[in-house]
């Protein structure tokens, strides 16, 4: 073989071995974001359910210390998360502010009354719970009625179950599509070294010698593609807390740290499965069959 022959077969192979490490790298980037959304999926629904809130309408004329000690007392339940009080004149600026016009000029008298909207715990946020809990409410004296969207409280948690199951089903589905091309772009840098394989069973190697270094170059291969998808993550999170600070960030250790493991362990794992089977496919192959 000539200089410029050899060049151009070693360019040939750098880039196929380029090509490979990138497309794993992408794959294993795409199943890195799935699991991130599997990871966070329970934080993104309890935090989409502790944002209904609903309001304590107060009754007429009732004192500041009263308003306090039954803020305090709500706040101590167990299924209360937050309380927000809201007085009467923060109450009208609000609706004067939807409405866009002055009603209280109109009418020549505030009409509404101080309220304390909740906030509860994402396990208390459904339709059963919230039942009970209005009850609960209702046997304090300071209160005159309990209000929220019950259709709204019965659509979130709805849509929730649905979309958990969508991403169950679009999980194994994608986690199918992701063994399969890494497999496929394994299987092919595996075909393009088939003759050299044969070879050395020709001088007489054992499976296990020949099989030995491509097991050994598919783990460094899963590790670099894992590195190279973590970066990306990486990337992809430090955005998405710029605007999702209280549902992801950097400081949740434990969520991410299991993330770019399993990343990492998927590469690796799923790199030397697929070379092992391709290598052990070549080493039954017959020698005729090679060139087809």
């Amino acid at each position: 073989m000539s200089k410029k022959e050899a060049n151009i077969t070693r360019r040939r192979l750098r880039s196929s071995y380029i090509t490979s490490i990138i497309s794993i790298s992408l794959v294993l980037f795409m199943l890195g974001m799935l699991g991130l959304l599997v990871l966070n999926a329970k934080r993104l629904s309890d935090y989409v359910k502790e944002n209904i809130g609903f309001s304590v309408i107060l009754k007429e004329n009732i004192k500041e210390v009263d308003i306090i000690l039954l803020q305090k007392s709500l706040d101590a339940s167990e299924y209360v998360k937050s309380t927000k009080y809201i007085t009467k004149e923060e109450a009208a600026e609000e609706l004067k502010q939807d409405l866009g016009e002055d009603f209280i000029e109109f009418l020549g008298f505030n009409p509404l009354l101080a309220s304390i909207e909740v906030h509860l715990y994402a396990n208390y946020a459904n339709t059963d719970s919230i039942k009970l809990i209005e009850k609960d409410f209702q046997q304090y004296e300071q209160i005159k009625e309990v209000f929220y969207q019950k259709s709204l409280v019965t659509l979130v948690n709805e849509n929730i179950r649905k979309i958990s199951l969508i991403i169950l089903v679009f999980s194994g589905l994608l986690s199918l599509v992701a063994i399969t091309l890494i497999n496929s772009t394994i299987r092919l840098s595996v075909y393009s070294k088939r003759f050299i394989i044969n070879t050395m069973q020709l001088v007489g190697a054992t499976r296990g010698f020949i099989r030995k270094p491509f097991l050994y170059r598919s783990a460094g291969n899963g590790i670099f593609a894992a590195v190279l998808a973590m970066g990306f993550l990486a990337g992809i999170l430090y955005a998405a807390q710029q605007e999702f600070s209280d549902i992801i960030s950097f400081k949740d250790i434990e969520i991410i740290g299991i993330l770019f493991l399993s990343v990492l362990v998927f590469g690796v794992v799923i790199n030397w499965i697929s070379t092992f089977l391709a290598v052990s496919k070549y080493l039954r192959m017959k020698v005729d069959k090679l060139y087809y």
